[in-house]
């Protein structure tokens, strides 16, 4: 769940006081001033990305090269088709104690030696695994490009996994699954997941602390040669670079990769249908609620019209939800949905710790609200505001060089051609307010939800009455 933390000094304290008081003390019709409207919004500019070019190796690992920005440095990142998808039941957060193993070191450097070498390089090297796919890279001076293109192959094709690390990397993960299993936010998501994709990996969050003791070197070994490959692979260089040199970095690093096997196709069959489930956290003063449902995932027609509605639903600090429960009724501090995406699958979810107390009250806000927009379209001065402000974060996410690795991921895992990121303001021009009537009557219905709720059971079952499903 976000938080934010406003940090202040004592004098700005002090300053606070002092004009409240100075305030207090003016009479109310002398407060009163005309505010200056803004100025009206211009029209959004299409968005355009620096030119990609894209190449295969004979071991079929794709790359990709986008010269961007002047300052000089270059992000060299690999996506490799693997992560939690690939673990078998009994193999919980497998992927993630072998990501935390190829940091460890390689059959020429130690894990040290690494972090030593790519510190020289002005730069640090991360492995960061997800649902569908694992990422091995990071940021370097521009003319060390080379350099670390060579240290990632490295990393991803010989790795030595010593034994001996592996005690205290699993120790460390342990301790921070156990953190997050002690916040009421990670225990309704994982309770959530489950619920909606049962035992398929999308639905496993955490593994038991048994379970991640007893993994030997042996697995971590056995799950990387099944699952990492240059078949499996997507090498993505974005800076400022010599394009003809990093090729032949590239060629000389990658090429000799054996293909390994193909990506796993697991399609999942979320559950749709309406339940509601208390996590008893006993004299707890807050409600942490979920609710949401399966929904078109990124390669859906409706897709982009989908991520408008739920922008304006819940999804912007602007939207309906957040006025209600957080600016008008003050039930919560900070409440959001977004909508979660896997392989050519999606969920939308509405996130909020609320007040014990107004668990019921802001449960029937939010459902008033997805009524409301499935009963009426929204205004168009409304929905143009949310429109322009999702172009102009999605053009600040783009203003980076990790930003723009991130976007080319994302839509090449999902698919979804060359010319989706520079057709992305288009699409979200188009969107009327039809449209999200539409969506919301199609896709967000609450009858079909499943809603988790982590509180004070004594104080929150019996607001809970009215959302439990009815008795067949």
């Amino acid at each position: 769940m976000r938080r934010c933390l406003v940090r202040r000094s004592v004098q700005t304290l002090v300053a606070a006081v002092v004009l409240s008081s100075a305030l207090v003390a003016v009479p109310a019709s002398a407060q009163q001033t005309t505010r200056e409207q803004p100025p009206p919004l211009g029209t959004p500019k299409p968005f355009t990305l620096p030119p990609r070019r894209d190449f295969t190796l004979a071991n079929g690992m794709k790359v990709t090269f986008v010269p961007f920005g002047t300052i000089p440095k270059v992000s060299i990142y690999c996506a490799v088709r693997t992560g939690h998808i690939d673990e078998r039941s009994n193999e919980v957060a497998l992927s993630d104690v072998t990501g935390d193993m190829l940091r460890e070191g390689t059959t020429a450097r130690t894990g040290s030696q690494i972090d030593e070498d790519v510190a020289g390089m002005g730069g640090t090297l991360s492995v960061s695994v997800g649902n569908d796919q694992t990422q091995v890279g990071g940021a370097v001076l521009a003319e060390r490009g080379s350099e670390m293109v060579a240290l990632v192959a490295e990393v991803l094709r010989t790795p030595s996994f010593p034994e001996s690390e592996l005690a205290r990397d699993i120790a460390t993960r342990a301790r921070s699954v156990a953190i997050a299993r002690s916040q009421p936010q990670a225990l309704a998501r994982e309770t959530f997941v489950r619920t909606l994709y049962g035992d398929h990996p999308y639905g496993r969050l955490f593994p038991t602390d048994s379970q991640l003791h007893s993994y030997t070197i042996a697995q971590v070994k056995s799950f990387y040669a099944r699952n990492f490959g240059a078949a499996r692979s997507h090498l993505y260089v974005v800076g400022v670079f010599d394009a003809p040199r990093m090729e032949r970095a590239v060629r000389k690093a990658f090429e000799s990769w054996p293909a390994g096997t193909a990506p796993s196709v697991k399609p999942p069959q979320p559950r749709k249908g309406h339940s509601v489930t208390l996590l008893d956290r006993p004299a707890a003063v807050q409600s942490t609620i979920m609710l949401g449902l399966p929904v078109p995932g990124p390669t859906a027609k409706d897709y982009t019209a989908l991520a408008v509605t739920d922008a304006l639903l819940g999804g912007t600090f602007g939207s309906r939800i957040t006025t209600n429960i957080r600016e008008e009724k003050g039930y919560t501090y900070s409440p959001g949905s977004y909508i979660a995406t896997h392989l050519h699958d999606a969920y939308w979810v509405q996130e909020a710790d609320v007040t014990t107390k107004f668990t019921g009250a802001s449960l029937k806000e939010i459902f008033g609200e997805i009524d409301r927009l499935r009963n009426q379209a929204p205004g168009t001065p409304e929905l143009d505001g949310i429109k322009n402000n999702m172009i102009g974060l999605f053009t600040i996410q783009n203003g980076s060089r990790g930003g723009i690795v991130n976007q080319l991921e994302d839509s090449d895992l999902q698919g979804l051609g060359p010319d989706y990121l520079s057709g992305y303001v288009k699409r979200v021009l188009a969107v009327q307010p039809a449209d999200v009537q539409r969506i919301a009557r199609t896709y967000l219905v609450p009858a079909q939800m499943t809603l988790v709720v982590v509180g004070d059971k004594s104080t929150v079952a019996e607001q809970l009455g009215p959302y439990e499903p009815p008795v067949p």
